[in-house]
């Protein structure tokens, strides 16, 4: 019963964490400069947890062509930029890192 309490108390206060600023400022106006600031967080958040894992896999720097998820990362950087299709960037980064583990 105290686990299921502990993880009940903690989704409510992870939920009030998030939901509480929300509520606070939904009716007030949003400073321009604040609105533009927070469309830099998602690509800021999706950077944070994505770069470690291409760069840093199973816990070490690596740089080298041995690294698989780098180069699937870096094919999925350029189809992103030149595409701009968000699903045709998933499914390709995907495959080639599936492609290249398995060779």
């Amino acid at each position: 019963m105290t686990l299921w309490l502990t993880l009940l108390g903690m989704g409510l206060v992870t939920y009030a964490i998030r939901a509480v600023p929300l509520l606070a400022l939904d009716r007030r106006p949003m400073p321009p400069r604040l609105r533009q600031a927070l469309r830099f967080v998602p690509p800021a958040v999706l950077s944070a947890i994505v770069f470690p894992e291409m760069l840093w896999p199973g816990g070490r720097f690596d740089l080298s062509l041995a690294n698989d998820r780098l180069l699937a990362g870096l094919l999925a950087i350029a189809v992103a930029w030149f595409s701009k299709n968000v699903l045709l960037t998933i499914g390709l980064g995907l495959l080639t890192l599936w492609l290249l583990q398995a060779l």
